[in-house]
């Protein structure tokens, strides 16, 4: 997908999501040929709901093709970001911040590449995370993946 239909796709995708009370959390076109996948992924403060997922899906996939951003064929994939989001831009990581994550970074930091502990800031560059009682700061240009991480003690606590 170039630069050009990416920004395409996002304003429009962006202004009727939350023309339906979400926010547009990040576009995602994977595979080639027929076996392309749309995938866009929305959130709302309050989480989104399997029903509201399904409206939206219902209502994008008619203004998909009438559009005609992507010319050949795709599947639309609509979806909430997931227990363990992946981090992938900037505003990812700030919705993260006081939350565990795993990050694989492409140099080593600390002399390490991977790094797990909780997200303690993030800016336009980069981020920290305290791993082992040390803060370590990672820019974005050095990650090779990240996401946040689930685990049902943490969840169990906040329930109770």
């Amino acid at each position: 997908m170039t630069v050009e239909v990416g920004d395409r796709l996002w304003t429009l995708l962006e202004g009727y999501v939350s023309a339906e009370g979400v926010e547009l959390d990040d576009v995602v076109l994977v595979g080639q040929g027929k076996g392309r996948v749309l995938r866009v992924i929305v959130d709302a403060e309050d989480g989104v709901a399997l029903d509201r997922i399904a409206g939206l899906s219902k209502g994008l996939g008619p203004l998909l093709d009438d559009e005609d951003v992507l010319s050949d064929s795709y599947t639309l994939e609509v979806s909430s970001p997931g227990l363990e989001r992946k981090l992938r831009r900037p505003a990812h990581y700030r919705k993260s911040v006081g939350r565990e994550v795993k990050v694989k970074t492409s140099v080593p930091i600390d002399g390490e590449r991977s790094h797990r502990g909780v997200l303690e800031e993030a800016d336009e560059t980069g981020f920290s995370v305290q791993v082992d009682g040390t803060v370590r700061r990672i820019a974005f240009s050095d990650v090779k993946s990240a996401a946040t991480v689930f685990t049902w003690e943490k969840a169990k606590r906040k329930s109770t």
